[in-house]
């Protein structure tokens, strides 16, 4: 199996484009030692020709483009993109649907409660009905399996998580089933399995199962303080109000992550705000100690 991290960075990326907070400014500056990165979103295949994607970012056409196996290899018009999962309706994670519009039906797997943001707040499935369409695939919320044709040799359970639906949502102060899902992606010839949840407000028993099971994590690395975004004037909200675990402190995702054992550990997701994104940083050092990787556009993982 193989995990393409088309993007890493969280909503806005890296550096947003009307920010100038320490990271931003000295990436932009080369004050720092620092990467760009586009809006979270992976890819996933096991034959590098039929791809499943995870999210689609507003940076979806570069994060394309940066992507030779994914781009046309037959006839006038093709892609290597076979189906989509939504793990929410985030604007940062659904926007990019609407740059895939010029291709056939998108087969679209995400929860009803997403299909509904996607019709109601946000009506991006309606928007395409008069371009490509969107072919609607329900997925579990109770950890249960399924398979997608077309995605050979993987098989994908979803999960429910703790977590708001997005400030434009119906249904905003309403949290239901299905809003957020994390899942596990298991490779059925080998047995290998991955982690992915961009979006951990709470480390719930059975997520921190799913955790301890799979070979790699993929999850929540936007903030490192639960008051990072205050702390620098940014906004008001805390990490832990808009559904984020932060990195440091009691209970934040270190912790959780130091007692998961035999696994590799990977943050995605990260805020343009998050310390970590300078690589000389002592935060960055913090990660390093115990054995936490910092993703980046472009990387692959292996399985």
């Amino acid at each position: 199996m193989k995990i393409r991290v088309l993007g890493s960075g969280a909503g806005g990326g890296f550096p947003q484009w009307n920010c100038n907070c320490r990271n931003c400014h000295g990436v932009r500056h080369k004050t720092i030692k620092a990467t760009p990165r586009t809006q979270s979103s992976i890819a996933v295949s096991t034959d590098d020709r039929n791809w499943l994607l995870f999210n689609t970012s507003p940076d979806i056409l570069a994060q394309l483009h940066a992507f030779p196996e994914i781009q046309p290899k037959e006839g006038v018009r093709d892609t290597g993109i076979k189906a989509i999962m939504l793990i929410d309706s985030q604007i940062d994670h659904t926007t990019g649907l609407l740059m895939l519009r010029e291709g056939k039906p998108l087969d679209v797997y995400c929860t009803d409660m997403v299909k509904q943001d996607l019709s109601t707040g946000f009506p991006v499935f309606k928007m395409l009905e008069d371009y490509c369409t969107v072919n609607h695939h329900p997925i579990p919320c109770d950890g249960s399996s399924f398979t997608i044709p077309g995605i050979e040799d993987l098989r994908f359970y979803t999960h429910a998580l703790k977590s708001k639906a997005p400030p434009y949502s119906p249904h905003r102060h309403d949290p239901h089933e299905g809003d957020n899902v994390g899942v596990i992606i298991e490779q059925i010839s080998t047995g290998k399995k991955v982690y992915y949840s961009p979006g951990l407000g709470e480390i719930e028993p059975h997520v921190f199962a799913a955790m301890q099971e799979t070979d790699c994590v993929m999850v929540d690395g936007t903030f490192w303080t639960d008051d990072e975004m205050p702390s620098q004037n940014i906004s008001p909200k805390r990490a832990r109000e808009i559904g984020h675990l932060p990195q440091s402190g009691e209970g934040g995702m270190i912790e959780v992550l130091n007692k998961v054992k035999n696994t590799r550990k990977i943050l995605i997701h990260i805020n343009n705000t998050n310390p970590i994104l300078d690589e000389d940083s002592e935060q960055r050092k913090i990660l390093d100690t115990v054995g936490i990787e910092v993703s980046y556009d472009g990387m692959e993982i292996i399985l």
